[in-house]
């Protein structure tokens, strides 16, 4: 099976995750941190920025490959990505100190948890045969 919509997606989210990785590594390095945060705030915030578009990165570029090789309609993956793709680029501007509503977080975490959505619903058609 080839995949055409999904991989759309994944280059970007991928170069987002490598970039948001680099900011890590920066920051570990000009501290010598090699491992946890260290008390560094700033750390910390770009460790979370980091793990957050792993954890919503993978789960929801794994729900799309189910539903694209399930044969789920093109526009429906697209739908996926996008949001997928607002998110990530969103949330880690939204990731700050003292602002736990900052609406760009939300933004984040909201367009990806559609995107979940979406894609289990895609699934869940396919599964249940409708």
């Amino acid at each position: 099976m080839i995949f055409d919509v999904t991989p759309i997606y994944a280059l970007p989210v991928s170069a987002i995750y490598l970039a948001l990785w680099f900011r890590v590594s920066a920051v570990r390095g000009a501290n010598n941190i090699s491992f946890g945060d260290g008390g560094n705030t700033e750390l910390l915030r770009r460790i979370r920025q980091h793990g957050n578009c792993a954890e919503w990165s993978a789960f929801v570029l794994i729900l799309m490959i189910l539903a694209e090789g399930m044969g789920t309609p093109p526009v429906w993956l697209h739908a996926s990505g996008v949001l997928l793709l607002i998110g990530r680029i969103a949330h880690p501007f939204g990731l700050v100190a003292g602002n736990a509503g900052h609406p760009l977080r939300y933004v984040g975490n909201g367009t990806n948890l559609l995107a979940a959505v979406n894609t289990m619903i895609c699934i869940a058609i396919h599964v249940l045969g409708f």
